[in-house]
């Protein structure tokens, strides 16, 4: 297995692992008028996103590397409409990772793990839409 698909798939664990974090804590200190629709929002992507995190370590064990426990870096925001504009910028770092990610599964022949990322990828790009729309 190439070693630079082993990175890449620790570089997107601690990536999953950090904004399931950065979401969750959202979730409990969002506040404002439309604060309440938008936590539970936080909240169901933040589950998500930790799925993602276990899936994908899974995958990289398997493959004989070992997960990361480091988180990539937090970013929580103050009101609401910035913690949704770092939510948004997170999940177009994450596209363009998992992107990275099913190219070169898939010059390595590894069906397995470019399935699992185009799965992932699939619910990147839902919530992307999603903050997305918040924004507006």
């Amino acid at each position: 297995m190439a070693e630079e698909l082993l990175e890449l798939l620790n570089k997107a664990i601690a990536r999953e692992l950090g904004v399931s974090i950065q979401y969750m804590w959202q979730h409990v200190m969002a506040i404002g008028m439309k604060s309440p629709e938008v936590k539970e929002i936080f909240k169901e992507i933040a589950i998500v996103e930790m799925k993602h995190a276990e899936d994908i370590a899974e995958r990289l064990f398997y493959l004989g590397g070992t997960p990361t426990t480091k988180p990539t870096p937090i970013n929580i925001g103050d009101v609401l409409g910035e913690m949704v504009e770092l939510d948004l910028k997170a999940e177009e770092e994450a596209i363009e990772l998992y992107t990275e990610i099913i190219r070169l599964a898939d010059r390595e022949e590894d069906t397995t793990t470019r399935l699992l990322f185009e799965e992932i990828l699939t619910a990147e790009e839902e919530h992307k839409n999603t903050f997305t729309k918040l924004l507006r």
